[in-house]
């Protein structure tokens, strides 16, 4: 693994001045959430903007790298209710979707609106598997504390001798993503514990560490264990974690998701919704590509007593990464791939039922 140095890092950030992709630049929210052919009493959304909610980021962050870093892009959000006010945890980048990333958090509070955190980032490339930088933050609340998983996107030194990856489904290429783990009791301070999913399961390769989470964004224990889905990478198997206290991780191969009657192929799962009913079900919100190879969402529904079988399954989706909160009645989820190119903008979505 190469090791993190100001000159690296400053490398980083330059190719990621230069970053474009058709693709992702073209994203956006409501083609996946705001309306679903079939809303079965399950599925969660579909989705409609709150402007009341929308976030700019107006002032660029001091660098404590001191290359002269900004960002030009905010999104890949997460969210957390503390004592009335909302949280906002997102990735800010040089380009939409480039490396060189770094994560913020903003707060807002109902009579004063938004302010965004004078100390920012929180999460920065400290470490040797960040030095391609910080992204896509995932936040929970366990036992008392904040819990917050994060992509470390890292160069692979192929002298290292580093293999593992299935090389049909993952081939071992130049960089690597970890999933890696920090804490906090404020959710403005936060400590970096390192790796959260070892390279032995992740193969050089892991995304999203998704927690099943509940309306006020609390992970549940499911059968006395906390549960991760990974879903993207580990060599191109589906992997589930238990953990008794959101640190320590244990992993095995584990089948939970069938695309079935849809068709096409998974990308990610992007989080792990509890109802706050007497229904007890988890719903896991995905992305995936359709029969025609295009961006689809979709959810599927389990009992949380069976969180591996899948039950039904139903097109559209939040593609809410870092998880659904409910705010104000009823949840709710941001995202900033609509916004203007060039403009630091978040959007927030309420669901059309509660």
């Amino acid at each position: 693994m190469q090791k993190i140095t100001t000159q690296a890092l400053l490398e980083s950030y330059e190719g990621a001045l230069t970053f474009s992709n058709p693709l992702t630049d073209t994203i956006s929210t409501e083609q996946f959430s705001a309306e679903y052919a079939e809303r079965p009493e399950w599925a969660v959304g579909p989705f409609r903007k709150d402007d009341s909610l929308s976030f700019r980021q107006v002032q660029d962050w001091e660098d404590p790298t001191g290359i002269g870093w900004t960002a030009d892009s905010i999104f890949n959000p997460s969210l957390m209710e503390r004592d009335g006010k909302l949280y906002l945890f997102y990735r800010a980048s040089p380009r939409k979707e480039s490396v060189s990333s770094r994560i913020g958090v903003a707060v807002f509070d109902p009579e004063n609106g938004w302010q965004d955190n004078p100390a920012n980032p929180v999460i920065y490339p400290t470490l040797d598997n960040e030095i391609l930088g910080c992204e896509d933050p995932k936040v929970y609340q366990a036992d008392g504390r904040y819990y917050m998983f994060y992509n470390g996107i890292w160069t692979i030194d192929h002298s290292d001798g580093q293999s593992g990856q299935n090389a049909d489904a993952y081939p071992l290429g130049d960089v690597g993503c970890d999933i890696n783990l920090a804490v906090s009791d404020d959710l403005v301070h936060w400590e970096k514990l390192g790796l959260a999913v070892p390279h032995e399961v992740s193969r050089f390769w892991a995304k999203g560490a998704v927690i099943p989470r509940n309306a006020q964004g609390e992970a549940v224990k499911i059968d006395g264990h906390y549960l991760m889905y990974l879903s993207e990478g580990c060599g191109g198997t589906t992997h589930v974690g238990r953990s008794s206290d959101m640190v320590e991780w244990t992993f095995e191969p584990q089948d939970y998701l069938d695309l079935g009657q849809l068709g096409g192929s998974l990308h990610e799962v992007a989080c792990a919704i509890v109802s706050d009913d007497e229904r007890n079900e988890l719903v896991l919100d995905f992305f995936y590509a359709d029969a025609n190879g295009d961006f689809a969402a979709a959810q599927a529904l389990y009992d949380i007593s069976q969180p591996f079988t899948q039950k039904a399954i139903n097109e559209g989706g939040s593609l809410a990464w870092g998880g659904l909160l409910k705010f104000g009645g009823s949840w709710v989820f941001a995202q900033g791939w609509d916004a203007p190119k060039g403009s630091r903008e978040m959007y927030f979505y309420r669901a059309d039922h509660s």
